[in-house]
């Protein structure tokens, strides 16, 4: 077993969707940051979520953490809700991500 790595988490976490964009949260930009704990393989993940209002996000939280404790090596994962600084697609979603919700630079 490899010890995880916070790109792999980051990878692990992609298949995780916002339900209401059917985006990646990863691609989205929610995942704000990623902490791993080498000598036991617990991470912690720093998420966002579109708004504050947003009804979905104990179920995107729990998604989140257990797609962090399917990646290799990972023992356990906390989430961690940060609204700070507050989520803008223009500066946080991907290119692609921007694509899909219209937003041209």
């Amino acid at each position: 077993m490899s010890a995880p790595t916070p790109q792999t988490v980051l990878e692990g976490l992609k298949p995780v969707m916002d339900p209401e964009m059917n985006l990646s949260i990863v691609e989205l930009g929610l995942v704000r940051g990623v902490t791993v704990d080498d000598g036991s393989g617990q991470v912690g993940i720093d998420l966002t979520l579109t708004s504050p209002m947003c009804p979905l996000g104990p179920e995107i939280m729990a998604a989140t953490k257990l797609a962090a404790e399917r990646v290799d090596g990972v023992t356990g994962a906390e989430v961690s809700l940060v609204w700070s600084p507050m989520w803008d697609p223009r500066v946080d979603a991907s290119e692609d991500a921007r694509a899909e919700l219209g937003i041209w630079d």
